[in-house]
């Protein structure tokens, strides 16, 4: 049985676990694609600005779903675990790499990420859940480079057998850490893609000026 409408509805539970940031300076950054727009409700709910930190899966030659790492602006993350199980040599994983690293630089671009101010602030950080967890911790390694006081990880779901990397990640909030996982996509009753220009709208909306 799905736990969440979609990722709106999942972002709105979510926010209830962050009630003790309403009010303060903290920021909201979601991964896109979907992450944003569960990222937009936690903000949205909580009265806090909202913006994105972009990061591209690194997919296995031929299972793209199953990611063998992440990488974000200045971060590169393997799992050499993964690459061995679906079988990829380094001239497989260095084709996957130059193709999402265009993807990462456009993606930037199209979506006028990385403008908010960090320095000092709790950074909340949102995806509309965890697999691997590669693309999470990636996203939460490149925003240490830019000084924020607090990096938390915030999901709505993960498995229960996940846990961050502490050189990324201050605190992990989760509403749902569940045993029976195989995929986010099936705790939602819908998990449609999200498109450029759903993140794109709902980024602009977010924070007058930009």
């Amino acid at each position: 049985m799905a736990l969440f409408a979609d990722r709106a509805d999942a972002g709105r539970e979510l926010a209830r676990s962050l009630e003790r940031w309403r009010g303060t300076d903290a920021v909201v950054l979601g991964i896109p694609r979907g992450g944003v727009v569960t990222a937009a409700a936690v903000a949205a709910e909580l009265s806090l600005p909202l913006d994105a930190v972009v990061v591209r899966k690194l997919g296995a030659a031929g299972r793209e779903e199953f990611a063998v790492g992440a990488i974000a602006d200045g971060v590169r993350i393997v799992t050499p675990s993964a690459m061995e199980w679906a079988g990829m040599s380094q001239r497989d994983l260095d084709v996957v790499e130059a193709a999402e690293r265009d993807e990462l630089a456009r993606r930037t671009d199209a979506f006028g990420s990385g403008t908010a101010e960090l320095t000092g602030r709790t950074v909340i950080v949102v995806d509309d859940g965890v697999a691997t967890g590669s693309s999470a911790a990636a996203a939460c390694r490149a925003l240490r480079a830019r000084d924020p006081d607090r990096i938390v990880l915030a999901v709505p779901v993960a498995p229960a057998r996940w846990q961050p990397p502490p050189d990324a990640i201050d605190e992990f909030v989760c509403r749902h850490l569940e045993r029976d996982f195989w995929a986010v996509g099936q705790f939602y009753d819908d998990f449609t893609q999200t498109t450029d220009e759903q993140v794109v709208e709902l980024l602009h909306g977010s924070m007058p000026g930009r």
